[in-house]
């Protein structure tokens, strides 16, 4: 049974935050669409109250190789060093109704030196990928995995590349075996690995936003269910 929607957003744009979430129907790739539409939804708090869940259903053509949205939920939180973060826990759980889709569904992170640099993009970006649907592919300068890592308990293919006309570096884990549909681990564990193997600054970088959803190429129609994110940022001291 679909869920009861309690709030809906059909603009471009349309945001809701409620109780320390947000919610974004982020179509910014509308133009590369030949026709389609997107409407985002939150459903009530998570299980016990706590979190978000919410939904989205769209459908896209055009532009196949195009992003067209990445309709996602956020944490709210206040910025802090990754160095002073001491974890990241996320609970989520999510479902597609259709396979017939070009899509991901991710988690998504910006870090930058500017505490209030805009969140739509930062000196890095760090994308965890729990599914991918069509065939499509993380930004990867190789157009290979830089490294096979196991983390929070399931093994992933490392990519990196450049994004922004090369101004952002993003660093993508693909799981490398099917797609997870139910994730709960501490995200920082991530960031732990980047920083210990491939160099990552967490020193000037400043966490500038905690987000999850699916990011949009073409197909549908698809409804897109997430009956619980509860995420939460966690400073030392």
């Amino acid at each position: 049974m679909p869920p009861t929607h309690l709030h809906t957003l059909t603009k471009q744009w349309g945001y809701h935050a409620v109780k320390g979430y947000e919610l974004n129907n982020n179509t910014w790739g509308l133009k590369h669409a030949t026709s389609g539409g997107q409407r985002t939804h939150y459903d009530g708090p998570g299980p016990e109250g706590r979190g978000i869940a919410w939904s989205s259903d769209w459908e896209w053509q055009g532009g196949e190789h195009q992003v067209k949205s990445y309709v996602y939920g956020a944490r709210q939180f206040d910025r802090p060093l990754l160095q002073d973060i001491a974890s990241m826990p996320v609970d989520v759980a999510w479902r597609y109704d259709t396979d017939h889709i070009r899509a991901n569904v991710a988690f998504d992170f910006f870090t930058d030196p500017d505490k209030k640099h805009a969140n739509s993009s930062g000196e890095y970006e760090v994308m965890i990928w729990l599914a991918c649907y069509g065939g499509v592919w993380p930004i990867s300068e190789a157009k290979r995995p830089i490294a096979r890592v196991n983390i929070a308990g399931y093994d992933w293919d490392l990519h990196f590349g450049y994004n922004h006309g090369g101004k952002m570096k993003v660093f993508s884990f693909i799981p490398a075996g099917p797609n997870i549909h139910h994730f709960e681990a501490d995200m920082k564990e991530f960031f732990d690995y980047l920083v210990f193997h491939q160099g990552f600054p967490d020193r000037d970088q400043h966490l500038l936003i905690y987000q999850f959803g699916t990011e949009v190429f073409t197909g549908g129609p698809a409804f897109f269910e997430v009956p619980k994110f509860i995420a939460e940022v966690n400073t030392c001291g």
